[in-house]
């Protein structure tokens, strides 16, 4: 197999207060290839949220080793092309998106700063990330209250998308969304990834979402990783004991998972 596009090896993060130490990330391993998703699923606590925002730069490790296309990721990386080169999406779009900004300068704002790409140039480039995530391009003019939630997310997805990178990490990004929307949404990001060859680490505790874009697994408990490896293994037989509670604990309407995927998160 290739050189991994992301290799995090033997990941720590620790918290310290007065009053308590708490190890968010214990030893945290595993690769992310070119154009392949990583589900990382867990109970709230677990530390996937940890994990994703160390890997999109925004806090930095107590120990381990993080290595993007071979070379170890540094504080100093990020002040170059890896702020381009890693994105994220997260939860909750309308607190992640400025208020104050309207769709046209959200996507303007990150191809002016990561890809000197203004003007003209830039409207046509924002034009075709609209159409990219199926949003009509009237919406330019729009402020993120005017949008419905799945419209504010495809909009987040969009700004990603601007900086043109190889990896986006997206914490829960269907979460808010109901269950009609959350399927287009997943549909969306299956359809952009073959088409922009982008590598995602998706992070979610729904299992349904988890199954229908994992290429591979991670199963997280107390920082630590429990199991990993591909998703029908991971996801549908896993070998922990906490891996199986946890997925038996998931209610499914219809006794063939394989048929709810089918119906809700057609591409």
């Amino acid at each position: 197999m290739s050189q991994p596009l992301l290799s995090i090896h033997n990941l720590v993060k620790v918290f310290a207060t007065r009053a308590r130490t708490l190890r968010a990330l214990d030893g945290v391993s595993f690769d992310v290839h070119v154009g392949e998703t990583v589900v990382v699923v867990g109970e709230s606590g677990s530390g996937k949220s940890t994990l994703g925002s160390i890997v999109a730069g925004l806090q930095t490790a107590t120990a381990g080793e993080v290595r993007f296309n071979g070379e170890i990721v540094t504080k100093k990386s990020w002040k170059g092309p890896l702020r381009r080169q890693v994105q994220m999406v997260f939860q909750n779009p309308y607190q992640s998106l400025n208020r104050r900004m309207s769709v046209e300068a959200t996507l303007a704002e990150p191809l002016h700063l990561l890809r000197n790409v203004k003007g003209s140039l830039a409207s046509k480039r924002i034009d075709e990330l609209l159409d990219m995530v199926n949003l009509p391009r009237t919406m330019r003019s729009r402020y993120p209250h005017e949008l419905s939630g799945g419209q504010q997310q495809r909009v987040a997805i969009a700004r990603a998308l601007a900086a043109e990178p190889e990896l986006i990490v997206l914490d829960e990004p269907t979460s808010g969304l109901d269950q009609s929307i959350r399927g287009r949404t997943v549909g969306l990001l299956k359809r952009l990834q073959r088409e922009q060859r982008v590598s995602y680490i998706f992070i979610t505790h729904d299992i349904d979402v988890a199954r229908a874009i994992a290429v591979n697994g991670v199963v997280m408990r107390n920082g630590k990783v429990l199991e990993s490896g591909p998703a029908a293994d991971v996801l549908d037989n896993p070998r922990n004991e906490y891996a199986r509670m946890l997925l038996e604990a998931v209610p499914v309407m219809d006794p063939t998972v394989k048929r709810r995927r089918e119906i809700y998160y057609r591409v």
